[in-house]
């Protein structure tokens, strides 16, 4: 996209420490629980962009210019199916059942399953 006819620069101050963020636009201070998420990106000959997840607030006033982008997210069902279709059951019910946190009471071996498959899901 071509920024040259921009004319709505920003000064942006990103101060991160102790996994919090203090955010400044042009010298005014953004109440931290308004922003969920932030991300900088910049690409050569273009204007740096801060990207503020807004957090969902219905007392944050905000005002000014920008440029909006609304995402969808992906449906994460055929990528679950795909995982799922992966599965050994065999080995699946081997470490389900192998698991130091299965317990006794009724459905523990289904808690274990899911546990095994959300680790397993995670890269663990």
């Amino acid at each position: 996209m071509d920024q040259s006819h921009d004319t709505a620069v920003r000064r942006v101050e990103i101060t991160a420490k102790d996994g919090r963020a203090d955010i400044e636009i042009d010298g005014k201070r953004i109440d931290p629980s308004a922003v969920k998420a932030y991300s900088v990106s910049h690409l050569a000959g273009e204007h740096p962009e801060v990207l503020l997840h807004v957090a969902d607030r219905n007392d944050t006033l905000w005002s000014g210019t920008a440029r909006v982008a609304v995402a969808d997210l992906p449906d994460p069902g055929p990528a679950a199916a795909v995982f799922l279709d992966a599965i050994d059951p065999e080995a699946l019910e081997r470490a389900a059942l192998s698991r130091p946190d299965l317990g006794t009471e009724p459905h523990s071996l289904t808690k274990a399953m899911l546990a095994q498959l959300g680790e397993w899901a995670r890269g663990l």
